[in-house]
């Protein structure tokens, strides 16, 4: 069997997978077997595959004979709220940043595998070198805004970066390119991490100690946007 027809064969599953997902409705909340079997056009043994690799990662779940969906689902679907929702609601927090630190200020969330850039402020106006941090744009997993991911997904990782990350509640990291610099702190939800902000600028004015007070002002901003989408100090989402 050549790799080729591997790779085919695991992206057909996860297609076949996201069509059994899609068959439950508000109208049709509960699927049997039968029913499984006869819309994905495949043998009974091989839908009841399916549903069982999906039951068994909490997307659906079985009972009195019949498959709804999981607990799981809800986790994700709130995880793709607060996605969007901090993408709307950081503009004022960003802006703020961006003056209080004359920096460009810039939100990233996690696409599963590393930080995305999904909003910047640019706070250039005036100054002669002009930093440019582009939407979309995919960060290393070691960069600021990765060590503070990695530091709060995984949250026994005794890597000592992480551990730090975790302690003062920011990441720094001198080599976006070569003479500048990016300081990124967590927004959370609950226990959960959902963005970060960070201000990027030279290495010279980009603070390196968690005690300065661009590091300070860049924390509260993170915390004031964690607390707008429902994080409160306890560490429960309200």
């Amino acid at each position: 069997m050549t790799a080729f027809h591997i790779v085919s064969q695991g992206f057909q599953s996860v297609a076949r997978a996201a069509q059994l997902l899609e068959m439950f409705t508000v109208e049709r909340p509960a699927l049997s077997l039968g029913e499984i079997t006869e819309r994905l056009e495949v043998s009974k043994p091989t839908a009841h595959r399916y549903a069982t690799a999906l039951r068994d990662a909490g997307l659906v779940r079985q009972a009195d004979g019949a498959y709804t969906l999981g607990p799981r689902v809800v986790e994700l679907a709130s995880a793709a709220l607060a996605g969007l929702e901090v993408i709307e609601v950081a503009g004022p927090h960003l802006a703020r940043l961006g003056a209080e630190t004359s920096q460009s200020a810039v939100l990233s969330v996690w696409d599963g595998e590393a930080p995305v850039v999904v909003r910047v402020h640019d706070a250039a106006a005036g100054r002669i070198v002009r930093i440019v941090v582009a939407t979309g744009s995919r960060l290393p997993t070691a960069s600021a805004q990765g060590i503070v991911f990695r530091a709060h997904m995984d949250r026994d990782d005794p890597d000592p970066a992480l551990a730090a990350a975790r302690r003062d509640r920011l990441a720094y990291f001198p080599d976006v390119v070569e003479g500048i610099a990016a300081l990124a702190s967590p927004v959370l939800r609950g226990e959960e991490i959902v963005a970060t902000i960070a201000v990027v600028g030279t290495s010279a004015a980009i603070a390196r100690s968690p005690r300065a007070v661009m590091s300070r002002t860049l924390v509260a901003a993170a915390d004031a946007l964690s607390r707008e989408l429902g994080h409160n100090d306890s560490g429960v989402g309200e």
